[in-house]
This record gives structure tokens, sequence and C-alpha cells, in this order.
């Protein structure tokens, strides 16, 4: 598999801070700043947390609006109703606290704040011409990286598919790491957003744009996750799982920036946009299908990706590689996630429209190591189906 690029850029947070109550640190880092007013948004069941650190903040003398209406990924009527109280409250930094639903929405509202742009100005790649809000991002789960990413995505309701907005500007000043936040996740939640953090790290390792500055991540990411996973669904309060998982997700999102994802992610976002399957879920629907698909046109690359998975490396190369496919489609039914589209609301009939969908987002279709037609896509859900 050839690289195309022997360069990378690297857009890194200011701050990152790892490990067991590291949110203690924020208010700190907020007044330090000198900032006053702030904007934390969250959703109902991490609602909890982000009264914690309004309190934490408002002893630091700073001011507190809590927004926590967004109960699915986030959409544009979620984007416009966060950015109307964040304006009208005059706030100088957005806080995300919870999932990757929080944590974009938040990268957002501290884009477009300012009012010099909106979505559809900005929608793609490239096309924010800066932020004025200071932004830092505290995850919930071990899933979506977003914490340390420069992409947010927003569903648009009219074309039901999920749209992206990549841009360094969108990197956070500050990400907070901390396992302890994610003792509370769900079980289902857990596998859900545990499976996603695996397909962003195996979808930067075998990429058209694949560096080795960025397989090590994601190579580590899928290791970590792979050992971890399990153990963190069926004991939610094993803090060594949850920390584990907390790192394997931070290694996906550190992949995002530079390398991206690629053809499951693109197949997937027409599952969150019609039939709002959740993110995590869409992906490991999709990715062994992809994954096999795939294999040819990387075939010593996914024996990688076995080996980190824990799979047994004797053998052709080849063997190895689908015994990770074998492994991945394990994982998923070991994490209680049944794999077939028409067991989660998806209609047959719908296939051609989803692949159309898909089709659309070239960004992430141009780094899959191997080229996606139309008629390569429709085959991909029929047997995913």
């Amino acid at each position: 598999m050839p690289e195309l690029e022997t360069t990378i850029s690297l857009q890194q947070v200011g701050r990152l801070a790892f490990g067991a109550g590291v949110m203690d640190q924020v208010a700190h880092d907020l007044a330090r700043a000198g900032l006053t007013s702030v904007c934390i948004v969250t959703t109902p069941p991490t609602r909890g947390h982000a009264e914690r650190l309004a309190l934490d903040i408002r002893r630091e003398g700073g001011r507190v609006v809590i927004w926590d209406d967004c109960l699915q990924e986030p959409a544009r009527r979620d984007l416009d109703n966060v950015l109307a109280i964040a304006r009208h409250a005059g706030v100088d930094a957005v806080i995300g606290l919870g999932g990757g639903s929080a944590m974009d929405l938040a990268k957002l509202v501290a884009a477009l704040l300012d009012g010099t742009q909106d979505i559809e100005e900005i929608s793609g790649v490239d096309r924010l011409k800066g932020r004025s809000a200071w932004l830092a991002c505290i995850p919930t789960t071990a899933g979506t990286g977003s914490e340390v990413s420069p992409i947010a995505i927003v569903l648009d309701e009219d074309a039901l598919l999920k749209k992206g907005v990549v841009s360094p500007h969108l990197v956070p000043d500050a990400a907070y790491v901390d396992p302890l936040l994610m003792l509370s996740m769900p079980p289902a939640v857990t596998a859900s957003t545990g499976l996603d953090a695996l397909t962003h790290c195996i979808e930067a390792f075998a990429n058209r744009y694949a560096h080795p500055m960025i397989d090590t991540l994601a190579i580590e990411g899928i290791r970590l996750i792979a050992a971890s996973l399990l153990d963190a669904v069926r004991d939610g309060e094993d803090l060594d799982a949850r920390t584990a998982m907390a790192r394997g997700s931070l290694y996906g999102g550190l992949c995002l920036g530079p390398v991206n994802t690629a053809a499951v992610h693109a197949l997937a976002y027409p599952l969150g946009g019609e039939f709002h399957i959740a993110h995590g879920i869409s992906n490991a629907l999709l990715l062994p299908h992809v994954l096999a698909f795939n294999l040819p046109a990387a075939t010593e690359r996914y024996a990688l990706v076995a080996e980190a998975l824990g799979c047994d490396p004797a053998g052709s190369r080849e063997a190895v590689a689908r015994r990770g496919l074998d492994r991945v489609r394990r994982l998923s039914e070991d994490c209680g996630i049944p794999l077939k589209l028409s067991l989660h609301g998806v209609t047959r009939d719908s296939i051609p429209r989803m692949a159309d969908g898909a089709m659309t987002v070239t960004r992430l279709l141009e780094r899959n190591v191997r080229e996606v037609h139309r008629e390569d896509a429709i085959r991909i859900y029929e047997e995913a189906y």
C-alpha cells in the first residue's frame, strides 16, 4: 500500500490532561486564563458532571450557562438553539462535556459564536476562518476522540446525511480526559463508542494517507481497545479497563486530523442520517464488510491489525488478516450488537439511496485503500443487510 505523503502536520490541543480526577483542574485553568463566562454544552445523562463543573467555576468567580438539550446526534436545530443561548449569555469560553455529540456541538458553537460565518459557509475542509472563543472538551465516553480532533459532525436534516466541518481552528485549546467520568457509562454506550474508537484506529492505519507517526498511535489504540473493551462493557466500574479505553479513544482521535478515516465512516453516515442509528453501531455494522472488501488492497496492513487485535500470527499474511476480520465480528457480537442492518430498522429499498449519500463523502472515500464505486457501496450494504 503506497503512502501518498512523506510529510505530515499535527495540530495539537494547547493543553492535554489525562488521568483520574483531571476534571478538577478545569475551573482553575479557566480563572488563570482570565475567562469569566462559560457555556457548558452537555447532554441529559451527563448533566450531573456539568453541574459539578459549573459549581467549581462559580467558586472561582465565573459565570456559567449549561445547555443539555441534545438527545441524539447533533442536528442543525440543536446548533442554532445553543448558539442563541451562548450569544445571549455573552460567553467567552465554551466547554463540551459528554460524548461526541456534546463535544462536536461545543466546537461549532465556539467557531460560530462571533457571527462572522454560518454553518453552511464552514461545512467541508478548511473553510473556517478562525475562532474567537476559548474551547475545551471533556469526554465522558471512550469513542469519538473529538476532544483532540479538528473535526465536528452535524446532521443536515434536509439531506438526511451527516456533514463534517474540518479545520485546525476546531482543535480545542484544552482537553481533559478523565476516566472517572466514564465509570457510569451504560454497557450499550460503552460498546458502541468503543467500537467507534476501534474503527478510527483501524481506518487510520489501513489508509492511503497512512504515516509512520500515526501508525504508532493507531496500532497501540487497536491493541488497547481489543484488550479492554469487553472488560469495560461487563464491568463499568473497572477503572483499569476504563483508563485503557480512554487512552485508545484518545489515540484514535489523534489519528483523525493528519490521516482521518475512510469508507467505513463514509458508508456509516447515511445510517445515522436517515435511520438515526448510533454512530458507533453504524461503524460496527459495516466494519467487517468494508475490511473484507479492502483486504486485497492492503493485506499486510490488515495482518498487522489482526496481530494488534490479538490474533494468531501463524500462516500466510492473508490468513492472519482474515482472522482479524473474524475477531472484529466476534468482538461486536460479544458486546451484544446484532450485526445485520435489517435488525436496526434499515429497509432494503433504502440501500441505493444510502449508496448515493455515501458517495458524496469524498473527503473520506478518497482515503480508502481500495477505490469504492456506487455498485461497491450497494454490495457492501447488501452483505451487511
